[in-house]
């Protein structure tokens, strides 16, 4: 399962990198000093963990990372020494890790200036300065990151890229509105991307923009107004068509591609893995497979994505033999089964409530040394509620958390729901403390249901000991668990702490975009691989 922006990225190919979130370790040492160590999870944590707004964070970081010593980067698989710079990815995987623990905007802010600043000790990648707009665009902070944005392009313009100007326009389509969008791709042309000729790439990026929020009538209109500057290609035409299927209506999946074949467009792999997976979620799978043979007689090779969605299209259908065949094919098409292959053949199995076999081939895929994702555990997560209730989900939470694994949000939610919800408070807390340890900042809804479940039940210390984690961290309470929290404590006449709790919030506001600070809402629409 991949969201729809990141499902556009692959089937549209945007040029970016993925960088994989090796655990850096840094070893400083200078005359005046001991040797000191210091790893992505550490530093994240610190900045995490540094009181917002009290404090500014630049002194914790020189303090942490400081610039004038000799560094010594060591990964997993190699060691290099050099007195000058450290790791080119070490600030990339520190806002990745921030940008994954739903961290404050600013303090991933003031981190990547910190890096900018002391560029030569530490060299930053265009992968910095993408995950930074992100962690600054998912959080509202626009005008931040036109400032960053101006910034970068007078002074290192050689890491603005596509998938930079894509994160931006994509969160002001979702967030503002369609003139707004189209007055950003202007602000892009003119004023960041100075003196480079906007063509057909970049109009895909204001085309993707709409269709990854799923605004497709918007997506139709700026084609219409923009086709006579920007001839389309294949690649605009499968983002369009990639809008259309997650619109859920395959009839308009099918009138766009036969419009797209009228205007002289020849479709690809690509285009048929789009409308595969089209049928598939509507359960028509044997359309699917039909489409599966036109592929190939087109001499258009499925990749395990194709193999992929069809294996999810056969468990939607609960045909799990199909699944199964499917599966056990992939090595004699020349293909490798990924973590997305096993993700699909175990949803398959988990809604035909054969929970069993799913823990077995999650077994199966450590043992081959494939690393399980959110997806696995959150789907795993989701049959053992339905099937074996709180001691089987207590079973895989325990394995989770000794692997040192940390879910994704919307599992996190789930979890903390299920476990309020069935009394288990202690469970609750312990996902709570266990997400806070690793350096991550719970999201509100989290909070929310924990506050609920705790106050509840009499347990008003706790609720106010995680809600002033979450406050000092720099994230807002949602206004429901502050009132909530609120008339609990006035009923105990807990005057220092509601004060507390008062203060902090008032801290907030005087920095917090006054859009965000309530925000509670949170997403769960998934694309299946």
């Amino acid at each position: 399962m991949l969201t729809l922006h990141n499902k556009l990225n692959r089937y549209t190919k945007i040029p970016h990198t993925i960088s994989s979130f090796t655990y850096s370790t840094l070893k400083f040492s200078s005359q005046s000093q001991p040797h000191s160590i210091i790893d992505v999870n550490t530093l994240t944590k610190i900045i995490n963990d540094h009181p917002f707004p009290d404090q500014p964070l630049n002194p914790t970081l020189l303090n942490h990372l400081p610039p004038l010593s000799a560094a010594t980067t060591t990964t997993t698989t190699t060691t290099t020494t050099n007195t000058n710079t450290i790791f080119p990815s070490f600030a990339e995987n520190v806002l990745g890790r921030l940008f994954a623990s739903h961290s404050n905007g600013l303090k991933a802010l003031e981190f990547f200036k910190f890096s900018l600043h002391h560029q030569q000790h530490f060299p930053l990648s265009h992968d910095a300065l993408e995950k930074t707009l992100h962690i600054l665009a998912r959080m509202r902070y626009f005008d931040r990151a036109w400032e960053l944005l101006r910034e970068i392009a007078k002074t290192q313009p050689q890491l603005l890229t596509l998938k930079a100007m894509s994160i931006i326009l994509s969160k002001i389509a979702k967030y503002q509105s369609f003139e707004d969008t189209l007055e950003a791709f202007r602000r892009m042309e003119e004023d960041v991307f100075v003196g480079r000729e906007f063509g057909t790439d970049e109009f895909n990026v204001l085309v993707k923009a709409f269709c990854s929020q799923r605004q497709m009538k918007e997506a139709k209109s700026v084609f219409r107004k923009m086709v006579s500057r920007f001839n389309p290609n294949i690649k605009t035409m499968n983002i369009l068509l990639l809008g259309f299927k997650e619109s859920g209506d395959v009839t308009s999946v099918e009138l766009f591609y036969h419009e797209m074949v009228r205007r002289g467009f020849s479709p690809d792999s690509v285009t048929y893995n789009i409308r595969i997976d089209a049928y598939c979620k509507k359960n028509c799978f044997g359309d699917g497979l039909r489409l599966l043979e036109e592929m190939e007689g087109r001499n258009f090779a499925p990749t395990i994505q194709t193999i992929t969605t069809l294996i999810h299209g056969a468990g939607l259908v609960r045909n799990v033999g199909k699944a199964w065949q499917l599966f056990n094919e992939i090595p004699l098409r020349n293909l490798v089964a990924d973590t997305g292959a096993y993700n699909a053949l175990i949803s398959s199995l988990v809604r035909s409530r054969d929970i069993e076999s799913a823990l077995s081939l999650m077994e199966k895929i450590i043992e081959n040394q494939i690393e399980l994702d959110g997806v696995t555990y959150h789907t795993l997560f989701s049959g053992l509620i339905r099937t074996k209730g709180i001691e089987g989900v207590n079973e895989l939470y325990q394995k989770m958390t000794h692997r040192n694994f940390v879910p994704k949000t919307r599992t996190v939610v789930m979890l903390m729901k299920y476990f309020c919800q069935n009394s288990r408070l202690d469970l609750g807390l312990s996902l709570w403390n266990y997400l806070v340890e690793k350096g991550y900042c719970p999201h509100a809804h989290a909070l929310d249901l924990l506050v609920t479940g705790l106050c509840s039940r009499g347990m008003v210390q706790e609720a106010f000991e995680c809600s002033k984690q979450m406050l000092l961290r720099g994230r807002h309470m949602s206004s429901a668990a502050f009132l909530m929290l609120e008339r609990f404590l006035l009923k105990a006449r807990d005057m220092d702490k509601l004060k507390d709790l008062e203060q902090m919030t008032k801290n907030l506001k005087s920095v917090l975009p006054p859009s965000i600070e309530h925000t509670t809402g949170i997403s769960f629409s998934t694309v299946i691989n």
